[in-house]
């Protein structure tokens, strides 16, 4: 199969969501792209040991799309030949009390991946400008100075909210956080039948809620909220990625790859060297040892 091209699912400040497909297969057959798959994370999966052992960067990877887009199978795929001590997974629902006692991002930072490791966030800070833009009467639950009412938040407060958002990004990046995020683009027709799966499988009903079904009414209040959140917010330092969610294996190869792909561009990132007095001593060391 021909090398992933990372650009082909790049965003722009004019992002629309009917530019980029929701579905992909490169041609291949399930099982040809399960093997495909298996190949590249075992790759990443080694290349997370070096980004371990460099300990210098941080990679955070921020995954959004509509409900049933196929966050948590594609986090477990995905991740799967990775040293479990080098990824952290966090999902973020709905905010608890403590959490709401606080500004918004303040549950984001306590998280963060540490340097040397993956840090994925199943859900993320954008729904901050997505479920509370849909539903803004949530706002009010934040307690926010000036906001009283539903009429209180208007367009500065959102414009306001992507430059938060910005600042926080630009910072983790200039502190050595990689940032990557991925946009799952599902197709409201796949949406339908992956919740009818979820009715008719006994072994998938604890995944469906009635709520998504109210969510799904606003489909389209929904696309809206993703592109401009999207224009907003995408950056050389944090680029966010349309990649099409309608087949999960193909998701799945295009987001390991983007992430292979993007991560050896840094040519730093190297297992550190021994220092000259320690590989002086080497042969000393492996006598000892054979002596015992």
């Amino acid at each position: 199969m021909d090398k992933i091209k990372v650009d082909n699912y790049s965003t722009n400040k004019n992002f629309k969501i009917t530019d980029y497909e929701t579905f992909e297969d490169f041609g291949k057959s399930d099982k040809e792209l399960k093997k495909e798959l298996s190949k590249i994370r075992r790759e990443l999966g080694e290349f997370q040991d070096t980004i371990y052992a460099h300990g210098k960067y941080s990679i955070l990877v921020c995954l959004q799309g509509m409900d049933t887009a196929g966050k948590d199978s594609l986090i477990r795929e995905v991740f799967k030949d990775f040293n479990v001590s080098g990824v952290e997974v966090h999902s973020f629902k709905v905010p608890t009390e403590l959490e709401l006692s606080h500004n918004y991002l303040w549950r984001h930072y306590l998280v963060l991946p540490a340097k040397g490791k993956f840090g994925v966030f199943n859900r993320t800070h954008y729904e901050n400008v997505l479920v509370t833009r849909v539903h803004p009467e949530y706002i009010l639950n934040e307690h926010i100075p000036g906001i009283h009412t539903v009429e209180d938040i208007d367009q500065k407060f959102w414009d306001k909210r992507f430059e938060q958002i910005n600042d926080f990004e630009r910072h983790l990046a200039e502190n050595g956080t990689l940032i990557f995020k991925f946009f799952l683009n599902l197709s409201k027709e796949e949406q339908r039948q992956r919740l009818l799966r979820r009715l008719a499988l006994k072994e998938k009903h604890w995944k469906f809620s009635p709520g998504d079904l109210k969510e799904r009414k606003l489909w389209d209040e929904y696309q809206h909220c993703y592109e401009e959140a999207i224009s907003n917010t995408t950056h050389e330092h944090a680029p966010w990625f349309a990649v099409p969610a309608d087949n999960k294996k193909a998701t799945r190869i295009i987001i390991a790859s983007i992430l292979l792909e993007s991560l050896k561009k840094y040519k730093d990132i190297k297992e550190p060297m021994l220092s000259d007095k320690i590989m002086a001593n080497l042969d000393s060391y492996e006598e000892q040892l054979q002596g015992e």
